[in-house]
């Protein structure tokens, strides 16, 4: 059994209970919102049917939706069609809103940034698999960002996607053995580049949801680990922890993905009067089931690192969110309870 987790904290509360626990207790959510990341087409996705048992109004794609690593766009589009005919994730389409962003596997590079020759006819690509009209914004700017507002007989969700690719500048590499990169210098480098930056303080700023979701592809909080992070750009992550608690904006949660594990990490921000969770949830069809240890001074619980999916589960009238990974089965791996 999981070890049980009770932390205190001024103005709100955290839980983090063992699978047993959390399947025995948890009822009646007034929305409930299922993501993921790290879908290889090639492979079966076994998930599908269990994320749909959940009833989930909304599913986000957290990135590497496809794994298409080619700037031959006829190969990325057969890529996409192959995902499209799967008959599990048909249902998904037809019984959910589909939101979601892409991480590098179907950008079209590994660990691809703004260097990426085709990420232009790639993005169109990106909009057409997630059904993006002709006349949306989108369509006609750089980056596949983008907020949506989900409302509901008790309250409202925002859903803020962020783009952590097309913009974003050269990562620097390690040189400890066992890590692939590092913290850039201060200051040098950006992950979202400065017109999304300023859209994002915006669509924060003025946001009055009861709940705000941001959706990164790669890990906010988590960045000891040597591989894709925020924490490359040490700069940027002091940007964000500085939006987010200057901004008002209530139950702002980050989603992230690409890692092939999934785990909870959460850290008080100065300013803020309430915990900033970083929930990830990868991946789908493939995981990391070779894993053993990894720092993270900001985890909650345990990595999971068998394939799973994210369900957040929202409350309004205890103004709660139940964030939970399942995996086969349908089986509760982690849970983590949020008061706000």
């Amino acid at each position: 059994m999981r070890r049980l987790f009770l932390l205190l904290f001024p103005l709100f509360f955290v839980t983090c209970r063992s699978a047993k626990e959390a399947a025995s207790t948890v009822s009646g959510p007034d929305y409930v919102i299922a993501f993921g990341s790290c879908n290889n087409q090639r492979l079966e996705n076994v998930l599908w049917k269990e994320i749909l048992k959940n009833d989930p109004q909304v599913w986000i794609w957290g990135g590497d939706n496809i794994y298409s690593d080619t700037d031959d766009m006829e190969v990325m589009q057969q890529h996409y069609k192959n995902q499209l005919t799967q008959e599990d994730y048909r249902e998904v389409r037809n019984r959910t809103t589909i939101l979601g962003t892409w991480d590098d596997h179907d950008y079209g590079v590994n660990d691809g940034g703004e260097e990426f020759p085709a990420k232009q006819e790639s993005q169109q690509l990106f909009l057409d698999f997630m059904r993006v009209a002709e006349n949306d914004p989108r369509r006609n700017r750089e980056g596949v960002y983008h907020s949506e507002l989900l409302k509901t007989p008790k309250g409202t969700i925002k859903v803020i996607v962020l783009d952590t690719r097309y913009f974003r500048s050269g990562l620097t590499e390690a040189k400890e053995r066992g890590k692939r990169y590092m913290p850039g210098p201060y200051g040098k480098g950006t992950m979202l580049g400065e017109r999304q930056w300023q859209w994002l303080e915006e669509e924060l700023s003025s946001s009055d949801a009861d709940f705000n979701l941001i959706v990164s592809s790669i890990q906010f909080l988590s960045g000891e680990h040597g591989f894709e992070a925020w924490a490359n750009f040490p700069h940027e992550v002091a940007r964000l922890k500085q939006q987010v608690s200057g901004s008002g904006a209530k139950g702002v949660i980050i989603l992230s993905g690409d890692r092939h594990i999934s785990e909870f990490s959460m850290a008080e921000i100065p300013g803020l009067s309430y915990p900033l969770i970083d929930f990830t949830s990868s991946g789908l069809t493939h995981a990391y089931t070779q894993f053993t240890s990894e720092y993270n001074p900001y985890r909650i619980g345990e990595v999971v690192s068998e394939i799973s999916f994210g369900l957040l589960r929202f409350d309004f009238d205890r103004k709660q969110v139940t964030m939970q990974i399942r995996g086969r089965g349908n089986k509760v791996l982690g849970e983590l309870v949020q008061k706000y």
